[in-house]
């Protein structure tokens, strides 16, 4: 009972330092710091809810075709302050560097993402930032 016990502790030990290993690993492929770049929207008003959600999908769908995009992120507004200006959706695209946000900007995807997306906006607004992860 006793040695089987001690199997048991060395295991459960080795297993933990094994999931401590992987974590750090992927950890330290993270770069240090990611470029954001947020893209906020008002669609207009005589828009269905499919023709926005076309807009989402095909938003979405960017990150599969663009290899500079490392992170994505997209929801809707669910603040009670009221400040929003009508603004209904957020987009968060991060990169590694400048370098990837610029070929994101002219990478043929994108562009005829913003084709579509530029004739269902009212309003959009775009901001990047440097963030530390």
């Amino acid at each position: 009972m006793r040695l089987e016990l001690t199997l048991f502790t060395f295991a459960s030990a080795a297993l933990l330092g094994l999931a401590g290993l992987a974590i750090e690993t992927k950890a330290s492929e993270q770069p240090a710091k990611v470029l954001r770049h947020i893209v906020l929207y008002k669609f207009k008003d005589d828009l269905t809810p499919a023709q926005i959600n076309e807009v989402v999908a095909a938003f979405s769908a960017l990150p599969k075709k663009i290899d500079t995009i490392v992170g994505f992120e997209r929801g809707t507004n669910v603040s009670p302050e009221g400040k929003s200006e009508g603004l209904t959706h957020a987009f968060v695209v991060s990169f590694r560097d400048e370098a990837g946000r610029d070929a994101y900007l002219k990478h043929p995807a994108h562009l005829e993402y913003v084709k579509l997306a530029s004739t269902r906006r009212e309003k959009v607004v775009v901001f990047d930032y440097w963030s530390a992860e």
